[in-house]
């Protein structure tokens, strides 16, 4: 069908193989980015037969942007390692529908697991991203954090990838503070600016509204931890870029 995976890893050793296997089931080629594993990963992404770029990580986007020309196919699957098509998915994409469409790039719904349990609530469901597009006329963006594909005519399918990206709350939390740190940087460049309340104030209503509004409130204390959660993340990632704006002010 003349599809390129490409995928972008650092320490997957875990998912990889797996991730490629899945790719292979409708992709002719998978390119792997990999920013300097010091795991397997590279070895077992040789062993399944794909095609290694080592890149030392440039951030979300512009990892992704890095891989787009070693792809030779103008269709593009691009998953992250720890991400599968579901059999819906595969049936959409094994169908060839999209060749004669006039889309440039499909977003999928997405399950995202804790452990073996679908977190369809909270936020975290349906929770739409384009994994699959046409590198003549849609590319990722530059974010470096929470990349986007920038396309001009999208098309949402309901059918799913399955997204095992979290093991534990713990997980979950050290991941929230990493991209709080990177959103807030991105913000800043982009010129954004808070006053003191904005941290506070953002915290509260993503609580309020992952809990009371989007079924956080009917899942016990596994909705009311995610809740918490995506509260947390969004009061740590205006809080540091209050910080971030504090520091540059002096240092100016």
């Amino acid at each position: 069908m003349n599809i390129s995976g490409l995928v972008i890893t650092f320490n997957e050793e875990k998912n990889i193989g797996e991730c490629i296997d899945a790719l292979f089931q409708v992709c002719d080629e998978v390119i792997v980015v990999d920013s300097n594993s010091t795991d397997n990963t590279v070895k077992i992404a040789n062993e399944k037969g794909a095609k290694i770029i080592v890149q030392s990580f440039l951030g979300d986007g512009p990892q992704r942007i890095h891989g787009v020309p070693y792809c030779k196919y103008d269709w593009i699957l691009n998953l992250d390692a720890d991400e599968f098509l579901d059999s819906d998915s595969i049936k959409f994409i094994e169908k060839g529908s999209f060749f004669n469409a006039s889309y440039d790039a499909y977003s999928f719904r997405v399950k995202n697991f804790l452990q073996e349990k679908v977190i369809d609530f909270a936020g975290w469901y349906p929770d739409y991203k384009i994994r699959f597009f046409n590198k003549k006329t849609a590319t990722p963006s530059d974010d470096k954090v929470h990349q986007k594909i920038i396309a001009t005519n999208i098309k949402k399918l309901n059918t799913h990838i399955l997204h095992y990206g979290s093991h534990s709350f713990f997980q979950i939390i050290a991941k929230k503070n990493q991209y709080a740190q990177w959103n807030a940087e991105q913000l800043y460049d982009a010129g954004k600016t808070v006053s003191c309340f904005k941290p506070a104030i953002n915290g509260l209503v993503s609580f309020i509204r992952c809990y009371f509004f989007k079924k956080g409130i009917i899942n016990g204390i596994d909705g009311l931890t995610i809740s918490l959660t995506q509260g947390y993340f969004s009061y740590i990632k205006y809080s540091n870029l209050y910080q971030i704006q504090k520091e540059r002010k002096i240092l100016k």
